[in-house]
């Protein structure tokens, strides 16, 4: 459908964005809707230009880059002079004195409580709500419908099995007995629990045991001599014991304790980014408005499960009694931050005085900023009136500077005061990683995150490096010299520039939403790390990624850590090219083919149906929770492999058109999906996946957004 304009000053803007920002977005602001315009359109004709060299900058170093790996071709690899020529191309900055960050006004949710982070689509307004509402989580439900608790034949059974449910309560005992524990007596033993002059009291019959350490204990719920909830805290994060006799799992407990609620997802990234599908002014729409919900608060989903109608709500703070007998409530919901755009993408929804698409990380700056304007009034969201940002795919200290301009110029126009807005630097692309330290300096006064990101950062690893030889393969890059480097270089920067107690440090997602008990055993990782907060695929791994947070005091691990040695330079720099790789046909042919399904699988589903994060079965059929950069870096893989002679594009062509029926049959219970494989020729989700391998090397930084983009709106149009 072809989009309507109208004339705002110099701009043409979306009739539908227009009404949207005048109807809904600004209405109870104090901001009037010229103010908006004028204000909007002095700032992105100042900044696009600067934006647009930018970009041009990226381009420039590449070719660079590109041109002094085939003038060394078949010489042994030079580090120093390599990165002599990188200083000298200004793609390594020279690094300043040591300084720590100045940002004010930051929720303890960022400063100091230390959990599971959820990354959601903000284009799927009961996805949202539930991420929203996963603050407070069932430790039973989390482990009844999980893989984490062993199965038995009864337990794949639509009935509540009793077996089950008791391997549920030990669980839970054991984690009690582990981080709260009783002074002479296991939780497993006790009969009751009540209240007595604030404190909390364990009963064994007629026998009082107290809490060894009796700080844990917060408050509670109900009547003080026999309370429905016990409130209990350990490294900052709050676990709520419940009683209530009516539940099935109270009815198998001496003690009549019916669940026991975790804090688990502390903050959550409302995303408007790589897990959407958002290519014109309708989607974009649909992720502002959500976003506006969310901050006005008044977001709601209807929906229908198994013939009955839900509507879903943002959960109220949750009400208790402190331990001195005052009426008190914990924040009920997720801290709430939104992820804009990179600087490269261009959106149609404004089309500027020179003809050009709008800079869409300029547009959802002051979209996103101008919907938290309620949430500064009301506090229900930041209770420090901060909007927390997450901003992607920068290269460099440059465009982190830029990023600082941006958004002190959306402040000026939308009255806010300077450094409201706090920036998450993503330390997903190698000019970032290897000028960490200046990237946060140039935005000390906001800077409230950082985090790293395998799959885009290996992605812009290979395009960088493309014309440095054949990449080793992909499940290799995990044990690479540069990628510890990397991992460990985000935290040692975070650390010496003081965010440890005003800033999260993240690590990246766990993307089997399936496998919780791999989860369980695995992610405590991230924060032997240093990671204050990781990413999870789901509410129920939240819940039980949380637990991990119990297990380890993060602030003193990050004390630990200080006292390494930094990570070095020379090792993150380091390219993963395969040394005289002698890889079988079918070594090649399998690791092509893992690529391929994977990117069939994602991109089918984002042209066909706009969805850009669902779970896609890998080539074994284990459910992934994917988003665009799982593409990124499948794509620039085999593009690189064609390059350098390992595969042919004709074999490639063969894999892709194998795996396409594989994908295929794997969606053949949606009754929405179209099948790649009945033409080829003609399915435009097929010749995206050809377009991202066969063109992967032109894209700029080996992003996929310009070819996805493109490709949808004709998908789009043709449904029209």
């Amino acid at each position: 459908m072809q989009e309507k304009y109208i004339n705002i000053n110099t701009l043409k803007v979306s009739e539908k964005l227009s009404q949207f920002i005048s109807d809904e977005l600004l209405k109870e602001t104090d901001l009037s809707v010229d103010n908006f315009w004028l204000g909007f359109e002095k700032t992105v004709n100042e900044l696009a230009p600067k934006n647009k060299e930018l970009i041009k900058f990226r381009e420039d170093l590449q070719k660079q880059i590109d041109n002094w790996h085939i003038k060394n071709k078949g010489n042994e690899f030079n580090l120093s002079e390599y990165k002599k020529f990188l200083t000298e191309i200004g793609y390594l900055k020279e690094e300043g004195d040591d300084f720590e960050i100045s940002t004010q006004n930051v929720d303890e949710e960022i400063t100091s409580i230390a959990g599971p982070q959820l990354v959601v689509p903000v284009m799927n307004a009961r996805y949202a709500l539930n991420a929203a509402n996963a603050r407070w989580m069932s430790l039973y439900d989390s482990l009844y419908g999980t893989d984490v608790i062993e199965q038995s034949e009864d337990s794949v059974s639509e009935r509540y099995d009793p077996l089950r449910g008791e391997m549920v309560i030990k669980y839970g005992r054991d984690f009690l007995d582990k981080y709260f524990p009783l002074a002479g007596l296991s939780w497993q033993k006790i009969t009751s629990f009540a209240v007595k002059y604030g404190k909390f009291k364990a009963l064994k019959g007629a026998d009082i045991y107290d809490l060894l350490d009796e700080n844990k204990f917060i408050g509670h719920r109900g009547e003080a001599d026999n309370p429905s909830a016990i409130i209990l805290k350990n490294n900052n994060l709050h676990i709520e014991i419940l009683k209530d006799s009516r539940a099935f799992a109270a009815q198998q407990d001496h003690a009549g304790i019916s669940d026991i609620i975790l804090e688990s997802a502390v903050s959550t990234i409302c995303d408007n980014e790589d897990s959407v599908a958002a290519v014109d002014a309708e989607d974009k729409i649909v992720c502002y408005r959500n976003w506006l919900g969310l901050m006005k608060g008044d977001l709601k989903s209807k929906f229908e499960k198994e013939g009955k109608l839900y509507e879903r709500k943002l959960n109220p703070n949750r009400s208790y009694i402190s331990k001195d007998g005052k009426g008190l409530k914990l924040h009920g919901r997720s801290l709430l931050l939104v992820r804009n755009v990179g600087h490269l993408m261009t959106n149609p929804s404004i089309i500027l005085k020179d003809g050009s698409e709008v800079p869409e990380g300029i547009m959802d700056a002051f979209i996103t900023t101008a919907a938290a304007l309620h949430d500064i009034k009301k506090k229900t969201n930041s209770r420090t009136g901060s909007i927390y940002i997450v901003k992607p795919k920068m290269h460099g200290p440059d465009e982190t500077a830029f990023t600082d301009l941006l958004f002190s110029k959306v402040e000026e126009v939308l009255g806010l005061p300077k450094y409201t807005c706090k920036i998450g630097i993503m330390d997903e692309e190698r000019r970032t990683s290897a000028n960490l330290k200046e990237c946060i300096r140039s935005l000390k006064n906001r800077v409230f995150f950082i985090n790293t990101g395998f799959l885009d950062r290996t992605g812009d690893e290979m395009h960088t490096s493309m014309e440095a030889g054949p990449m080793i393969k992909k499940g290799d890059m995990k044990t690479s010299k540069w990628i510890t480097a990397y991992e460990n270089n985000n935290v040692d920067i975070g650390l010496k520039c003081g965010l440890s107690g005003k800033a999260q440090i993240g690590k990246g997602m766990w993307a089997m939403p399936d496998k919780m008990k791999d989860m369980m055993e695995q992610k405590t990782g991230h924060l032997k790390a240093g990671a204050n907060c990781a990413w999870v695929p789901s509410p129920t791994a939240a819940a039980l990624h949380s637990l991990h947070y119990h297990e380890i005091n993060i602030f003193d691990e990050q004390q630990k850590i200080k006292n390494r040695e930094q990570a070095k330079l020379d090792d993150l720099l380091t390219i993963p090219t395969a040394d005289r790789p002698n890889w079988s046909v079918d070594e090649i042919n399998k690791e092509i083919s893992n690529s391929a399904q994977t990117l069939l699988g994602y991109v089918v589903r984002w042209i066909d149906q706009g969805v850009g994060c669902s779970k896609v079965p890998d080539i074994n059929n284990v459910g992934l929770m994917e988003d665009r950069a799982t593409l990124r870096i499948s794509s620039q893989h085999i593009a690189n492999w064609i390059h350098h002679g390992i595969t042919t594009k004709i074999q490639v062509v063969e894999i892709l058109k194998d795996m396409a029926k594989i994908v295929d049959d794997q969606n053949k219970n949606d009754t929405n999906y179209v099948r790649m494989s009945d033409n080829f020729e003609n399915s435009i989700a097929f010749q995206t996946a050809c377009d991202l391998v066969f063109k992967g090397k032109e894209q700029p930084s080996g992003y996929t957004e310009p070819l996805l983009h493109l490709n949808r709106l004709t998908k789009k149009s043709n449904l029209n």
